[in-house]
């Protein structure tokens, strides 16, 4: 096979092994492909289950079913279900397992205290973990193929390395895991983590498909998945680049800048990822909601125009007439520095532009006559690459979990080695090898800068909605188990807790960043009323890729125009307190220059 050619997404596939896993950044369309090749296969007569491993999935909109962490099928597809690993439905799952070992003659003091023990995220984390690791060891048993959708890529680097370090961890530690409490009975499932170890490391029973956009970040994300994956074991890889426009007017100068931007990052990307077999799939005038945009989405065929519904609702005048009126990100970044100081958090779903937004908005406090702090708590941490240089005034970092794991490994070892003889010092570094340690580490890196918007600005590039929100389980967990520390102990004084500090308005202020589209537009919408169950409340929206304003004869993208209208008025109809855009840019806005024209004082960025 020619490994630089493109084909169609079911002949890429084959044969289809029992496992697949749809990967890449935020935003490439995991979800829509994942789902249109369960649907595919489940209609030539296979037993199917989709399982998506997204905190924050929107497969229940897509396919018309209630989510849950067991097995649900899909109406009007035999042999199709769908399934959610639910990180607090798993966790509660598995906090009731561990106490029910405790027996009926337990104390209800001592299954308190084990409740407690297993309130942490790193008690969701292997909770999740156990429910994906079990569907491998079972070897998809009920169905021919499991597809999972999985969360973007830093996460899952993360959730596919676990089979291999909690296989090392457990073989080296007879007494179990201590911090996830005395009785986890972690030793028991040695032999799961060994087995869904075997499944994805067999080339015969898992593949891995990489999903990018045409896009150079997207691009640069997969070959990094690539390389790192097959560090694992995970080597029977394909590529499928989805959204590629072909222009249908030669001479519209928007559709042939965004295909041509395309054609370059595709002609530029890794050799090695250059050399995976691949297939391409175009920029669709729909939205994949709903089976039959899911049947259309591999066809090549459309749907029907009452699923399409892609009506006119404005005249191109009125579109950019609405579109010119709308504030943009040089307004936001005027708001959010009139106080002098405090935490900017910009969140949401991988793929919407939060890491752009959040170099833009740092820049344009700097400009602004401020010191800034700008770091991420992504994995994947694309800050490097789009500033793409140095600027006065701004100090920028990540928070690097490796690094951060070792520090907090080192700090503890320091603490309570004088009390320790060398055996004890041993059996305690055991435990801090365990995988769970670089959640709690990653969760006291963040505290420390979350503490720094005291006197000054910090702005945060949070990891996609999935990750972020486990970070803040970690955070309210951390915060009741001070809250119990201090009570009665403090005297008159108060302890302020990171979860107090955003959920201080005055302190913190959170952007939560979304594309004008049906999906992300929803997906904002599930993480800010996740950000309220916690009584955090979001200061604004910022709409990205805006291509309203656009001068466009192109059909695809006037469809598209009018579908972001429609979302506009969602958003600014009950959504956001405060909305905000930023136009679609011909040339990616990378580098410092570029990322200050975006927040210049008057002036809305050029599309």
């Amino acid at each position: 096979m020619d490994t630089s050619s493109t084909s169609s997404v079911l002949a890429l596939l084959q044969p289809v092994p029992p496992f697949l896993f749809f990967t890449g950044k935020g935003g490439v369309g995991k979800t829509s492909l994942s789902s249109a090749t369960a649907l595919a296969l489940a209609e030539q007569g296979l037993r199917v289950l989709l399982v998506s491993t997204d905190a924050a999935s929107n497969l229940d909109e897509m396919l018309g079913v209630t989510l849950s962490n067991q097995a649900m099928p899909v109406p009007g597809v035999p042999g199709l279900a769908v399934i959610n690993i639910d990180p607090e439905a798993a966790a509660e799952a598995y906090r009731l397992r561990v106490i029910a070992q405790l027996g009926e003659q337990a104390a209800d003091e001592e299954r308190a205290t084990v409740r407690e023990q297993l309130s942490g995220a790193c008690t969701t984390e292997i909770a999740a973990f156990d429910e994906f690791a079990g569907l491998l060891a079972a070897g998809g048993s009920g169905y021919d193929h499991v597809v999972f959708d999985t969360a973007p890529t830093g996460h899952t680097l993360r959730l596919l390395s676990l089979p291999k370090a909690w296989s090392g961890f457990l073989e080296d530690n007879d007494r179990g895991a201590s911090c996830l409490g005395p009785h986890s009975g972690l030793k028991m499932q040695e032999q799961r983590f060994r087995e869904a170890l075997a499944a994805l490391t067999d080339g015969a029973q898992t593949r891995v498909v990489l999903v990018s956009r045409p896009e150079r970040s997207a691009l640069l994300e997969a070959d990094r998945a690539c390389r790192e994956l097959e560090e694992l074991g995970l080597n029977s890889q394909r590529l499928i680049i989805n959204g590629v426009l072909s222009p249908q007017a030669a001479s519209d100068a928007v559709s042939r800048a965004i295909a041509e931007a395309g054609r370059q990052a595709l002609a530029e990307m890794p050799a090695a990822l250059a050399a995976l077999p691949r297939a391409e799939v175009p920029l669709r005038a729909f939205d994949t909601i709903g089976l039959p945009a899911l049947r259309a989405l591999l066809s090549g065929g459309e749907p029907t125009a009452a699923v399409l519904t892609q009506q006119a609702v404005l005249t191109q005048a009125a579109l950019r007439a609405h579109a010119a009126a709308m504030p943009g990100l040089d307004r936001l970044a005027d708001e959010l520095a009139a106080p002098g100081r405090g935490l900017i958090m910009v969140m949401g779903k991988g793929g919407v532009g939060k890491t752009t937004v959040a170099a833009a908005l740092a820049i344009g406090l700097v400009q602004r006559g401020h010191s800034v702090h700008l770091s991420t708590t992504d994995p994947a941490a694309h800050l490097e690459l789009t500033l793409a240089g140095q600027l006065e005034g701004l100090k920028v970092d990540r928070i690097d979990p490796k690094a951060e794991t070792a520090r907090h490994i080192d700090k503890i070892m320091a603490s309570r080695r004088a009390g320790l003889d060398a055996a004890s010092r041993a059996l305690l570094l055991e435990d801090l090898q365990s995988p769970c340690t670089e959640e709690v580490a990653v969760f006291h890196a963040f505290s420390r800068v979350v503490s720094e918007a005291r006197s000054a600005f910090v702005v945060l590039d949070t990891a996609p909605t999935g990750h972020s929100l486990l970070l803040m389980d970690a955070t309210g967990a951390y915060h009741r188990q001070m809250l119990r520390e201090f009570e009665g102990k403090m005297g008159g004084g108060r302890v302020t807790t990171p979860l107090m500090r955003l959920q201080d308005p005055g302190y913190t202020r959170i952007v939560l960043v979304s594309l004008p589209e049906t999906t992300p537009v929803s997906q904002a919408e599930a993480l800010q009323a996740d950000l309220r169950r916690a009584d955090i409340e979001p200061y604004a929206w910022l709409l990205n890729r805006s291509i309203l304003a656009a001068e466009t004869e192109d059909a695809l993208l006037l469809a598209r125009k009018q579908g972001e209208w429609r979302q506009w008025q969602r958003v600014q109809g009950g959504l956001a307190q405060r909305c905000f855009v930023l136009p679609w840019q011909a040339e990616s806005p990378v580098g410092v220059a570029a990322l200050g024209r975006l927040v210049s004082k008057g002036q809305k960025a050029a599309t």
